[in-house]
């Protein structure tokens, strides 16, 4: 092992991941006047939008929302081309901002972190890499996304395909060709629900091989006019401190009731403008979209009437219908024309849970009723989610303890940013925080931001480390879980990733704070204002 994969760096604060979250906590702070160094195992910024480029990657969320608030200066120089924009503009943003503000001199790219120890003695936490070298921090911040770990499906037989096999969680960034070819998709969560339309308009013929129907909503996306954006641009401060008020920080036209007391026609009527119009607002149409079982009901039977007016076939309907969880339960997913195209004569629709994969091979997939020969095999099969990047990882606190010792029940947070045990170890958008269930750009910013006035409050103050208290991360984990339990999202839907149910061994606990996020938001202002109620801060003269 060469001299400099032994090498060894101190900085003030250790990142690791360089997509939305620590492109802006490096930015803060470095703007703070701490030594920071950022840890990327990719070769470029951007995180979740650097590793999915496969074919009609898109954000769920509006472009003009879905960007960064701390730099007007970012927000008037940067136009975004469509309503939601797709995989290649966002990533061209994000460099674009990374650029602007000098922020790759101080990013390590191609190192992918494998350890992270907190030596007590030192009170510093020693950062491993693949590579051989350690990065030593006072304070360590995770910020690995909550999407980032691909799951690894068990599919006999795999490694005997002599096809071309792809992911769409880690997508070549050079064109693959699909014309004249046979193409399977297994997976219909968001990614095959996005990939599916360009797929088929691109293959010899597109098998999409489904074991679990999902809730889709068009999108109806369309370029943005120079009027549009200049209207957002010249008030941005406002519907940003707005949407900072909302469930998701994001504004979406939020119903200000309850459906339960409407008619059947009042709410379809709601249900129907908001399909036309597009996109996650139908899920907010009602106040109790989640928690009445008879607002659900309602929305879910409308979904499943949309798909038998768009699909012509009636047994391909039926299969795309999801029947035995509320909308909701699942990540509701936005797509471009997912349904009708399924009408196309060169698209096959296969339910693998009546007609189960038996094991891949050389020539495709085989079923139970047979062989599917295919020239190429897409897996969209998902993620290890909120826990899968720090898991892997694995820390190891005080008194040698591992993060999956002190997770063997299920993740277990403090506002999902702190761990007892662990100190000076900070997570971004981690479980025990609203996260997934908003706009994860201006999420991140919050968590961040709380994050940098601590630590600038315990260095004022000559703090040695700060750590959450066992009681405080309990009575938290006790309070996510009841929100959760409050609602339609448990039960029925408990096969979700929200619960970590895809994969095996990963216990069943619902991992996002259903609160909302401004009222998230307002608990972590309460926490600080209240001297970090619910931590200990330990100065050298306490040690």
């Amino acid at each position: 092992m060469s001299a400099a994969q032994t090498h060894t760096s101190k900085y003030d604060i250790v990142i690791v991941g360089a997509g939305f979250a620590g492109l802006y906590a490096l930015y803060r702070f470095r703007n703070e006047g701490y030594r920071v160094k950022v840890i990327e195992a990719g070769n470029g910024v951007g995180g979740t939008w650097f590793w999915n480029r496969y074919p009609g990657a898109r954000c769920d969320v509006e472009s003009m929302q879905y960007s960064y608030s701390f730099s007007d200066e970012v927000q008037q120089e940067w136009s975004w081309s469509e309503r939601y924009a797709p995989q290649g503009e966002i990533l061209e943003y994000v460099n674009f901002v990374a650029d602007k503000f000098d922020l790759k001199k101080d990013i390590q790219f191609n190192t992918r972190v494998n350890t992270a120890v907190f030596d007590e003695a030192a009170g510093l936490w020693e950062i491993g890499c693949e590579t051989g070298e350690t990065f030593v921090a006072k304070y360590c911040l995770m910020a690995t996304g909550c999407l980032s770990v691909p799951m690894s499906p068990k599919l006999d037989g795999i490694e005997r395909f002599k096809g071309e096999l792809y992911r769409t969680s880690s997508w070549p960034d050079k064109p693959v060709s699909f014309e004249g070819k046979r193409v399977g998709l297994i997976g219909t969560g968001s990614s095959g629900i996005q990939a599916t339309p360009r797929l088929a308009a691109a293959a010899d013929h597109l098998y999409v091989f489904q074991r679990t129907p999902n809730y889709s909503i068009p999108a109806h996306n369309h370029e943005l006019d120079d009027d549009y954006q200049h209207d957002w641009k010249s008030h941005y401060p406002e519907r940003r401190a707005l949407a900072k008020q909302t469930r998701n920080n994001t504004l979406n036209a939020a119903g200000e009731g309850p459906g339960e007391g409407l008619s059947w026609d009042e709410r379809e009527a709601v249900f129907e403008e908001r399909w036309q119009f597009g996109g996650l607002g139908f899920m907010y149409g009602f106040t109790d979209m989640t928690s009445s079982k008879v607002v659900n009901d309602h929305a879910s039977d409308f979904v499943r009437r949309k798909i038998d007016q768009i699909v012509k076939d009636p047994e391909t309907a039926a299969k795309l219908k999801p029947m035995h969880y509320p909308i909701g339960a699942k990540r509701i997913c936005v797509d471009t024309d997912y349904y009708k195209t399924f009408n196309r004569e060169n698209v096959t629709l296969l339910d693998v849970k009546a007609d189960p994969i038996e094991t891949v091979t050389e020539a495709g997939v085989k079923l139970a009723s047979g062989e599917i020969e295919v020239d190429i095999l897409i897996l969209a099969t998902g993620f290890d989610a909120m826990t899968g990047a720090l898991t892997r990882i694995n820390p190891v606190g005080r008194g040698g303890q591992t993060l999956t010792e002190r997770w063997e029940d299920g993740p277990k947070t403090y506002l999902g940013m702190a761990i007892d045990g662990f100190p000076n170890m900070f997570i971004v958008t981690g479980p025990g925080s609203p996260s997934v269930f908003t706009n994860m750009v201006t999420s991140v910013e919050q968590n961040v931001d709380w994050v940098a006035d601590c630590m600038n409050r315990l260095e004022t103050e000559g703090v040695q480390t700060i750590e959450a208290t066992t009681e405080a991360v309990d009575d938290w984990t006790v309070k996510v879980g009841e929100l959760a339990e409050n609602t339609l999202l448990t039960g029925l839907g408990s096969n979700s990733w929200y619960v970590g149910a895809n994969i095996e061994g990963k216990p069943k606990v619902f991992m996002a704070y259903l609160g909302g996020a401004a009222t998230y938001s307002d608990i972590c202002k309460s926490v600080a204002d209240d001297g970090y109620a619910g931590f200990r801060l330990v100065s050298p003269a306490d040690a």
